[in-house]
């Protein structure tokens, strides 16, 4: 039973404190690899191909598991930036933020929704509940910088993990209360309700005010 115990507690630390040391390590490499493919990698010169007409790579073109932008959240301090990867599956929130594949691209008309960890790996989204509608949200992209703004609290707004509607290209609540604001281009975060295990989502909409070329034209 003392063994049973002390290895129940290994695991607890482990995954209180392990996973984050290993996932921070890795958000901080995927971040600045990332930074520095974009930087020496130039841009297809086919934007019909692999672009989203407004110079940024389409995270379709980028294969399940790959990070695809950078996100900031100045509400969380300046030097807060994770990394989204492609996909949702546990190995890939094990890295950062998730971008369900199925929905809209940064910029894209439709839902760019986004999922992470609330506790362990890295939590990227530990303080959701102190986003407040009108905070930012930063999306990078290799040719791109998008500007979100929250339009719901996190806090009025808890479903199940089966509620896959907060996913739609143009949510709607079945139950009535919380949605999205009316506009083509939407961001949805979702992350675990509690700090510990739990099968409920906390869910979060905006939309996009801006879009910004690099290069520092408007688009």
């Amino acid at each position: 039973m003392v063994l049973a115990g002390v290895l129940m507690l290994g695991y607890v630390g482990w995954q209180m404190w392990g996973t984050n040391y290993v996932s921070e390590r890795k958000q901080r490499d995927a971040v600045e690899t990332l930074e520095r493919t974009w930087r020496e990698a130039p841009a297809p010169d086919d934007a019909s191909g692999s672009q989203d007409g407004r110079g940024a790579a389409e995270p379709a073109s980028v294969p399940l598991g790959d990070a695809s932008a950078l996100i900031r959240i100045p509400r969380f301090g300046d030097d807060y930036v994770m990394p989204v990867f492609e996909g949702v599956a546990d190995d890939v929130l094990a890295q950062g933020f998730g971008h369900f594949d199925t929905s809209a691209g940064p910029g894209e008309k439709g839902n760019y929704a986004l999922a992470a960890h609330r506790v362990t790996h890295g939590e990227p989204l530990r303080d959701m509940p102190s986003l407040r509608p009108g905070d930012e949200v930063l999306v990078e992209t290799r040719d791109m910088r998008y500007t979100y703004v929250l339009d719901t609290d996190p806090n009025d707004l808890v479903v199940t993990f089966r509620d896959v509607w907060v996913v739609d290209p143009a949510p709607v609540n079945p139950a009535g209360g919380v949605e999205p604001a009316d506009e083509p281009r939407l961001i949805t975060l979702t992350t675990c309700a509690e700090l510990f295990h739990t099968d409920n989502r906390m869910i979060a909409f905006g939309h996009l005010v801006s879009a910004e070329e690099k290069t520092g034209a408007a688009s």
